[in-house]
């Protein structure tokens, strides 16, 4: 009798802990495999003249879908943090008046800290002429700053050069991000061929470009895909599309919405000339100067992909511009 109290007087307490090692075991068996990713992010003022916070960790809130991510670290992109590769290019179909232009470029390069390196190029035939790799010798990407040729190609697209650009780029940890200055207009696949509406005896018929150009989505998810901020000034380019009420408009969407996917800023007056970019570039350095590297966690899938997010904060006039989407590697073993 002795030794069956003493039994269930061992059960008695040996249960309860029992019972907390199969619960903890079991919730860590219910938690998903989690992925620490990573993006840059820029802290913009919803107005200029008024003072814009400093984020904190607790302030940025990254959701997806219904839930919140687990924000692990906002470090700012500043001091030993600073390191950022920028990558001027400059479209070859715009019109030579845009020179006026080009010495706030030249001042805007002059302008960059020591930790930022700088390359030029420029895009035709689709791809990029590289005429300065980066480099921290701000005189040498000035002397590379040329005027665009103003004559067409048979490949020009400024979205399949950006898209050459960045499969290209060599990553590394630290900031990537381009500043186009283009009309955004495709001409290589400004015309494209369609049924006609009227029946079969008309055939084929060739019609303007209808909708944003299918390469403009496929940079910006290239962009997002390898962590490349773009931004983009608006200037005006030549041929008969670069008179065009309707290519131009298209144009000016197509930078917008890579700008606006891939965290970056498309700078413009309309589909107007701007008189000059110095007031675009100050701004643009006013938002590299404000920058952080987020870093949270992600729930991966079975093979690795883009995953939808929004990095949002509630602070007095702090607006979050910040990539659409963020590359989340695949869950382990899969």
């Amino acid at each position: 009798m002795k030794n069956l109290k003493t039994m269930l007087t061992l059960l008695a307490v040996i249960s309860p802990l029992l019972l907390k090692a199969q619960s903890a075991q079991s919730q860590q068996n219910a938690t998903p495999n989690v992925a620490q990713v990573h993006m840059v992010i820029t802290d913009a003022a919803l107005q200029e003249d008024k003072e814009l916070p400093s984020l904190q960790k607790e302030d940025v809130k990254v959701k997806q879908g219904k839930n919140f991510l687990q924000v692990r670290q906002l470090i700012p992109a500043q001091g030993e943090n600073a390191a950022l590769q920028l990558m001027i290019l400059i479209d070859d179909t715009l019109n030579t008046s845009v020179g006026n232009s080009l010495s706030d470029i030249k001042d805007f390069i002059n302008a960059q800290p020591s930790s930022t390196v700088i390359g030029i190029g420029y895009m035709s035939n689709a791809t990029v002429n590289v005429v300065q790799n980066f480099t921290s010798d701000h005189d040498l990407a000035v002397k590379a700053v040329r005027l665009p040729r103003g004559n067409l190609s048979t490949m020009d697209s400024p979205y399949l050069s950006l898209i050459s650009l960045v499969k290209g780029w060599t990553q590394q940890n630290v900031r990537r991000e381009v500043l186009m200055v283009t009309d955004g207009i495709d001409r290589l696949r400004g015309e494209n061929p369609q049924p006609s509406r009227l029946g079969p005896s008309f055939g084929t018929v060739y019609h303007s470009m209808p909708t944003i150009s299918v390469d403009a989505t496929s940079a910006s998810e290239i962009s997002q895909r390898y962590n490349v901020l773009v931004h983009s000034i608006y200037a005006v380019g030549v041929g008969r599309v670069g008179r065009s009420s309707w290519d131009l408009q298209l144009g000016l969407s197509g930078l917008t919405k890579i700008a606006e996917e891939t965290g970056g800023e498309c700078f413009s007056l309309g589909t107007s000339q701007a008189v000059s970019f110095k007031p675009y570039l100050d701004r643009l350095q006013k938002l590299l100067s404000s920058q952080y590297y987020l870093v949270f966690l992600a729930v991966p899938k079975g093979k690795g992909g883009l995953q939808r997010v929004k990095v949002e904060t509630e602070l007095s006039n702090s607006e979050i511009l910040a990539p659409d989407n963020v590359w989340v590697a695949a869950a382990a073993g899969k």
